[in-house]
């Protein structure tokens, strides 16, 4: 199992913890959902790096559920990461809404769908087979629109924090730093937990049928 998957997963822990100091919609804010939102992250986050993992194991006999659970496994932490921005720019827009930083969110949720894409549909290789084996891959195109996600993503967090300073002084209740370092470390111990027992579960995998997921 690659060590990437665990990684990208926890990146989902660690948005969760900024949105939810700094990005969370004002009529959300000391809310049941606020109270729990990141616990439910970090639980996603240990759902995900399982899922990814398993998915592996399907790759020759179920190739269609294996691209399905990898998808998933990243799709449904994200959504319910981004929940809070989803619900502060189109369900519900309160003044928090008005700021600047809505539109790096906007230009943030773009680009990851635009990643999603290229990660599910593997173009453009598949209509000029060999012609992008080393430029313009489907995955280099899906990495570079997951670089410019997360830079739009962090600049609108920024953002959020410098123009919703004073607002979320006197009205929010941030995560103490004994809570962040205790979710992300339960993060990375059931991430690296579920790598370790899925990579052993290769070792009992019959010898021909590993020869064959290997070639």
């Amino acid at each position: 199992m690659r060590p990437s998957t665990s990684g990208l997963t926890c990146c989902h822990s660690g948005s969760a913890i900024a949105y939810s100091a700094y990005t969370f919609p004002d009529t959300l804010v000391h809310t049941t959902f606020h109270d729990y939102y990141v616990a439910l992250a970090v639980l996603n986050t240990i759902i995900s790096t399982g899922l990814s993992c398993y998915s592996r194991f399907l790759e020759i006999q179920k190739p269609r559920l294996c691209k399905i659970l990898r998808v998933l496994a990243f799709a449904y932490p994200y959504t319910w990461d981004s929940f809070p921005i989803f619900y502060r720019l189109f369900l519900f827009p309160g003044e928090s809404a008005q700021n600047e930083a809505c539109t790096y969110h906007q230009k943030h949720i773009a680009m990851t769908l635009l990643a999603s894409f290229f990660y599910s549909a593997h173009l453009p290789e598949r209509l000029a087979p060999g012609c992008f084996d080393y430029i313009g891959h489907s995955h280099q195109l899906f990495h570079v629109c997951v670089i410019l996600a997360t830079h739009m993503q962090m600049e609108a967090i920024l953002l959020d924090k410098t123009l919703r300073k004073e607002w979320l002084l006197a009205s929010s209740r941030p995560l103490s730093f004994l809570q962040i370092t205790g979710a992300m470390l339960l993060c990375i111990i059931f991430s690296l937990i579920n790598i370790l027992y899925f990579s052993a579960a290769l070792y009992r995998i019959p010898e021909p049928e590993l020869h064959k997921k290997e070639t």
